[in-house]
């Protein structure tokens, strides 16, 4: 361990009590990951604009409708979509205003850059 003065050591440990859980901060590295993939991100963007069934999001993104349900099931799993079934038609949307925000901020980090 390094040698830090008794002043620095109580800044420090105030600094270190204020830090989230170490349980809680596995969660969100885990719901970061999910943003790792540029599919999911792309599908997230698609479905900013309206609810949208899985044949739609694929005709957009030109890849198969079982890579898009696929991605669609670890967006749900991750709450980051929801869906709803109207007939026979299952309607996919954002779940909801925080993931808009959190594609903002990302965007405008990047565009920063």
């Amino acid at each position: 361990m390094p040698e830090i003065d008794t002043t620095r050591k109580n800044a420090l440990n105030s600094i270190a009590k204020s830090l989230p859980k170490e349980e809680l901060l596995y969660d969100l590295a885990e719901f970061f990951k999910i943003f790792g993939d540029s599919s999911r991100i792309r599908i997230l963007s698609i479905l900013r604009e309206e609810k949208l069934c899985v044949n739609e999001i694929s005709f957009l993104l030109q890849i198969s409708p079982s890579a898009v349900s696929h991605q669609l099931r670890i967006l749900r799993q991750a709450r980051l979509v929801r869906y709803q079934k109207i007939g026979k038609e299952v309607f996919y949307s954002l779940d909801d205003d925080h993931i808009e925000k959190i594609l903002d901020q990302g965007l405008e980090h990047i565009n920063e850059m």
